[in-house]
């Protein structure tokens, strides 16, 4: 985060994950004595708005942390807070197993990973995905922008996740056609007990079978909304493994991630209240009929 002693520092966190948040709030006035931690709600969905309250304090300070439960990286307190300058990493659901392994990292590695796949996909107008398992899903993606997530949060506006490791982008709305079976983990609801498969079309989700991972994620599709295709990310976090939390599970070297409902802070046209990651082990990747990722592995 590059905090220095003259600059204001943000903590927001919530009752259980408090303990990470002072911890946090302890090491920061190390540097600064402008730091300041604040406890919130925890809200019912990822991507829901925090209270007001803590959407205004975001304004007002250099640097925030977020260990919280529920993510807050989709929101427009978050875009509100890095237009005004704010350096921010998000870290829902983090732990101390977590930081410690995930964030113990060269940082400068996962740079030059998450540059070399974007090269190789830059300028690109068709995403294919496939797995032994069944996943067999395309998406469109010209003039839309991959975005690098590689932990360096030095630069005023930057924002990003703690710990880091990845590329995504908002596909094309409506666009998204296609089979993805989800063998890892789901955002907020840990690792699958079945196999997951989702049947989008015209970038919806049209059907969901499985398990009881299955049945609870269907529960949380308040409106149509809440299945479009929000995003599609490659994990490139060398550390990383798969935990149940998807906060570093879609982090993992070897993995991809397909969100849904909303994409409009990172590139997207859909705004809603929710956004939720499924992870798939070991893809095949394709970006415009070329190979760029074989069962997990980036070809050179």
């Amino acid at each position: 985060m590059n905090l220095k002693k003259n600059e204001s520092c943000l903590i927001i966190t919530d009752k259980k994950l408090k303990s990470i948040g002072y911890a946090l709030f302890k090491n920061s006035l190390k540097i600064t004595k402008k730091s300041k931690i604040i406890l919130t709600t925890i809200s019912k969905a990822h991507g829901e708005e925090p209270p007001q309250k803590i959407a205004d304090e975001m304004l007002k300070h250099d640097a925030i942390l977020m260990p919280t439960i529920k993510s807050l990286s989709h929101t427009r307190a978050r875009e509100n807070a890095i237009k005004t300058g704010a350096r921010i990493a998000s870290m829902p659901g983090i732990s101390k197993d977590t930081m410690q392994r995930a964030l113990n990292i060269n940082f400068n590695k996962i740079k030059a990973i998450n540059g070399r796949l974007i090269s190789k996909l830059k300028n690109k107008s068709n995403i294919k995905i496939t797995t032994k398992l069944g996943t067999k899903v395309e998406f469109k993606i010209k003039n839309r922008k991959w975005i690098s997530d590689d932990g360096v949060y030095t630069k005023k506006g930057s924002f990003g996740n703690l710990p880091a490791g990845e590329i995504f982008i908002a596909p094309l709305e409506k666009k998204t056609n296609g089979i993805i079976v989800c063998d890892a983990s789901v955002g907020g609801l840990g690792k699958v007990d079945k196999y997951i498969k989702i049947i989008v079309k015209d970038g919806f989700i049209e059907n969901i079978g499985g398990g009881r991972t299955a049945n609870q994620f269907k529960k949380l599709l308040k409106n149509r909304l809440y299945k479009n295709v929000a995003e599609l990310g490659i994990g490139t976090n060398y550390k990383a493994r798969i935990t149940g939390n998807v906060l570093e599970d879609e982090k993992a070297l070897g993995t991809c991630h397909i969100a849904f409902g909303n994409k409009k802070h990172f590139g997207g046209k859909v705004d809603v209240p929710f956004h939720v990651d499924f992870v798939i082990k070991n893809p095949s990747i394709f970006a415009d009929e070329k190979l760029i990722m074989r069962y997990g592995k980036i070809l050179s």
